[in-house]
């Protein structure tokens, strides 16, 4: 079978995979007021997005819904949590998948001990969970934590366009870094990290310095209005109701991808 021939797939048949992204945002810690968000840039290895930056993310596993996750999450119960994202159930994987990605990628877990005081962290953890030898839940009732899922904002929704060869209906949230944890890449999925100002990211993006994909760069600009965390939570609070964004692959007449294009662009409603 020659390479042209076995790079042939019907787009139709490739499924849409949940997945959730979290943006983790904390006070400039040097210069003028301001807010910085957590990013990380993808091995060039990954099959998905490539050596682009990105913030933690993934695929929502189907252990994320599991109905034992319940009793450990407060602020926020399944019905709510898919009223939000305007489904019939299951909204509260999402949340969860978001919490144990972050943990996974970045090393931070978004829990609280119920005891009070710091958590007790384990790089072995986090391993455990990445390779899944330890669920959330394990770790929740062996800690005895909870997830606050109140503080974590959905705030925008993106399905990767037609034409790829993966695909993921994904819902970004937006959150505060806890304090005391300092996030990591894993060099592994993730090769490098840095705190950044959205202003700063956007303009690395066109100076080509950090490669990004669009919805990267649309939730950077909804946090660039906002010079503290306070209020860049505060909006990400008010978000209601996000509209899904779909883009659409522009190709040349030989079917190679050449752009994309956005709903509102005068091409789009041209585009298969």
């Amino acid at each position: 079978m020659s390479e042209h021939t076995s790079d042939r797939f019907d787009p139709a048949l490739v499924p849409v995979s949940p997945a959730a992204t979290v943006m983790l945002v904390r006070d400039a810690i040097d210069g003028p007021a301001g807010t910085e968000v957590f990013m990380m840039r993808r091995t060039a290895k990954a099959s998905f997005g490539a050596g682009m930056y990105v913030f933690p993310g993934g695929r929502v596993d189907v252990e994320d819904g599991a109905t034992d996750i319940a009793p450990y999450c407060q602020g926020l119960d399944d019905a709510e949590a898919s009223a939000k994202l305007g489904i019939d159930s299951g909204g509260l994987a999402y949340w969860v998948a978001a919490i144990r990605e972050c943990f996974e990628e970045a090393g931070v877990l978004l829990a609280q001990s119920r005891l009070g005081g710091a958590l007790q962290l384990r790089n072995e953890d986090r391993h455990a969970v990445h390779d899944g030898s330890l669920s959330v839940v394990e770790l929740c009732r062996r800690d005895d934590l909870v997830l606050d899922l109140s503080t974590t904002h959905y705030v925008d929704h993106w399905i990767t366009p037609m034409g790829e060869r993966r695909r993921f209906d994904t819902r970004f949230f937006l959150t505060e870094a806890p304090a005391d944890q300092e996030p990591l890449h894993d060099d592994k999925e993730t090769v490098d990290s840095l705190w950044v100002r959205p202003a700063d990211a956007l303009r690395m993006q066109q100076e080509g310095e950090l490669m990004m994909m669009p919805p990267t760069i649309a939730n950077l600009r909804f946090l660039l209005p906002h010079d503290s965390t306070d209020a860049a939570l505060a909006a990400g609070a008010g978000v209601e109701n996000p509209v899904c964004v779909l883009p659409k692959l522009r190709r040349n007449e030989d079917g190679r991808i050449i752009g994309v294009a956005m709903p509102g662009d005068p091409d789009y409603d041209d585009l298969a």
